[in-house]
């Protein structure tokens, strides 16, 4: 009997709560292998499931594998957080013992409360749509963009921050974790984009209003050029700079910046560095009528700041985080309003995109979709 796309892609990943059984039995035989023993029991487990099941044929599309395997690692993650915050016992207990030690900052039990739920959730969904066949290329692009966030700023943070000399050999496993993310990726983007049921005539007039017509984008555009001046100030108080301003706004404000984890630091300078010119070229996008790239793009960057903001405002206030770091309590509500409206610009620009894509379409592309 063959199981439906959907509950084949929900059974695949409870294979998870076993697993982290297993594996910690396993580490009572005091036997180092097992990171890769975890990596073989996972691979096999799915292997039967889709067997026993008879969703083998559900194999033929790569992207349901990756979303399955994905939502395993992702209930892992839930599992780990779970066992960390001592909710749990003895479940996941290999990897607080002896996993990375960033899993026992406060910035990876939100890394890995963000993974189970919204990594997993999204990769579940994913999955039973890529088993019917149907495109998911909305959700894959936050997605993608939520989990290539969260993957890098880890790598890095790591390998700069504190715990650095205590990383261990299973680091490496990231590696294929990444790999797996850039196959991933052009596959997403090469899936079919849904184009709106509009004439080439009624595509022209929308995108011929001028930018006072549309108080919507008036205001978006105002947003970004703001989230874009905070993000320039915040990379400019990580990198040292000398003005008062700064200096103030670390002691006072934000002192989580100075973690010497390492995470808050590489998460400014990605901002700094990739969210600001992403920021300006999306205002110049809505704009200016035309700009193709912008749908696609504008889920990818709302997937990462969205997971970026809630791992960095968590991290912020959690009790792991040391006293000194921790946001005061006298800038408690201008942190949280500052940093929940500079997670909600990106969110808005991709809504607007999801609403009204013709504003971003070619002529040569609205003329192929009318013949």
């Amino acid at each position: 009997m063959q199981l439906p796309a959907g509950p084949a892609a929900l059974a695949a990943p409870l294979l998870a709560l076993p697993l982290a059984f297993g594996v910690s039995a396993v580490t009572s035989l005091d036997r180092p292998p097992a990171p890769a023993l975890a990596l073989l029991l996972l691979l096999l487990g799915l292997a039967s499931l889709l067997i026993l099941t008879g969703s083998i044929g559900l194999v033929q599309d790569p992207l349901f594998c990756v979303f399955v395997l994905f939502s395993a690692v992702s209930l892992v993650d839930l599992l780990i957080a779970l066992e960390e915050d001592g909710i749990i016992s003895g479940i996941a207990e290999l990897y607080v013992r002896e996993g990375d030690p960033h899993l026992r900052t406060a910035h990876g039990l939100l890394t890995c409360y963000w993974d189970g739920a919204v990594h997993g959730g999204l990769g579940l969904a994913m999955a039973g749509a890529a088993g019917r066949r149907k495109s998911c290329r909305g959700l894959g692009l936050f997605w993608l963009g939520s989990l290539l966030m969260s993957a890098v700023v880890f790598l890095l943070g790591s390998l700069i921050g504190k715990y650095s000399p205590e990383l261990s050999p299973s680091f490496l496993f990231n590696l294929p974790y990444l790999l797996l993310l850039a196959w991933t990726g052009p596959r997403l983007f090469q899936q079919p984009r849904a184009l709106p049921s509009l004439s080439p005539e009624q595509i022209a007039e929308e995108q011929r209003k001028p930018l006072y017509r549309r108080p919507q984008d008036l205001l978006l555009i105002l947003i970004l050029i703001l989230t874009a001046a905070f993000t320039f100030f915040r990379g400019m108080v990580v990198l040292d700079c000398p003005a008062d301003s700064c200096f103030d706004y670390t002691y006072l404000r934000e002192p989580y910046l100075r973690d010497p984890v390492g995470y808050p630091k590489v998460q400014m300078l990605i901002y700094l560095f990739y969210l600001l010119p992403f920021l300006l070229l999306a205002a110049y996008g809505l704009a200016r009528p035309g700009c193709s790239w912008l749908p696609d793009w504008s889920l990818l960057v709302a997937g990462g700041v969205a997971q970026a903001q809630f791992a960095h405002l968590g991290s912020s206030l959690h009790p792991r985080t040391p006293f000194p770091y921790r946001t005061p309590e006298e800038a408690l509500g201008t942190f949280l309003l500052s940093n929940a409206l500079y997670a909600l610009g990106p969110q808005l620009l991709a809504l607007r995109c999801l609403r009204s894509p013709a504003f971003f379409l070619r002529p040569s592309a609205a003329a192929k979709k009318h013949h």
